[in-house]
């Protein structure tokens, strides 16, 4: 087997949590370049299904089911229901999270509440429903999307629940791989760094965004399209020796 057919994902079927818009769709539609069948599981179901038709114009099928990550059971079912419309699944990508910038000291319940559910309990559920498909045929690849706010303080905003959680996604990426090993499922994360996306233009400052870019020693934010390559080793066979890791994509902005 070549190295290019390593990477190749012919036939394989993924589901993307979060991928009406965003880092999410980008990531479902590069997976389908690459051969893979589509299922997203989306809050916003209009989105999804605008995704859904980019996806079948590339030949290949792709379903969307509505849903919300914080919900367990309804995360239980509709992955259920979006592997059996696939015919199985064998890559997950758990990309659906949110972001608030504020002060901790006054941050409300219900805004932490927000914050870590989605972004690392939503995680948690996902990742035990994609178990319960993977586990019996003993095969799979879950991807969480973290983020380099899990590994250093971001400034200027203020936003420390979700650098909280994303660190806990890191963390938890870890001790499922280590758990999940004796059943051949890889278990690995995305830690992005500042990425122009709609969610994150929309929180921020033209200032602030000017403010990232200066102590990005790239210079820029990522373009969306700049993970995918992460996240297409990491669904593929040239990453069969990889569990437990964060791969981190921000133009060296940790690496000060």
């Amino acid at each position: 087997m070549t190295i290019v057919d390593l990477f190749k994902l012919d036939g394989r079927k993924a589901l993307v949590t979060g991928a009406g818009r965003g880092i999410g769709r980008v990531m479902a539609i590069s997976l389908a370049e690459a051969g893979c069948d589509i299922g997203i599981f989306e809050k916003n179901l209009a989105d999804a299904q605008n995704v859904v038709a980019e996806i079948k114009k590339l030949g290949k099928k792709a379903y969307a089911v509505e849903g919300d990550v914080t919900k367990k059971d309804e995360v239980e079912k509709q992955f259920a229901a979006l592997a059996k419309q696939l015919g199985g699944l064998d890559i997950v990508i758990n990309n659906a999270g949110v972001c608030i910038h504020e002060a901790a000291e006054t941050t409300p319940e219900e805004h932490l509440d927000f914050v870590v559910d989605t972004d690392l309990k939503g995680v948690f559920y996902c990742c035990q429903a994609a178990s319960k498909i993977m586990i019996p045929k003993k095969k799979g690849s879950i991807i969480n999307i973290a983020s380099m706010s899990g590994t250093v303080a971001n400034y200027p905003q203020k936003q420390a629940h979700y650098n909280a959680a994303k660190a806990g996604v890191i963390l938890l990426t870890k001790c499922l791989a280590i758990e999940w090993v004796g059943y051949n499922i890889r278990v690995n994360c995305i830690s992005p760094g500042y990425t122009r996306t709609e969610m994150t233009v929309k929180l921020s400052a033209p200032e602030m965004i000017k403010q990232w870019e200066s102590l990005t020693p790239m210079k820029r934010m990522a373009d969306p399209q700049e993970l995918c390559g992460a996240a297409v080793y990491l669904a593929s066979d040239a990453a069969s020796f990889t569990t437990g890791s964060d791969i981190i994509v921000d133009g060296g902005y940790t690496a000060m």
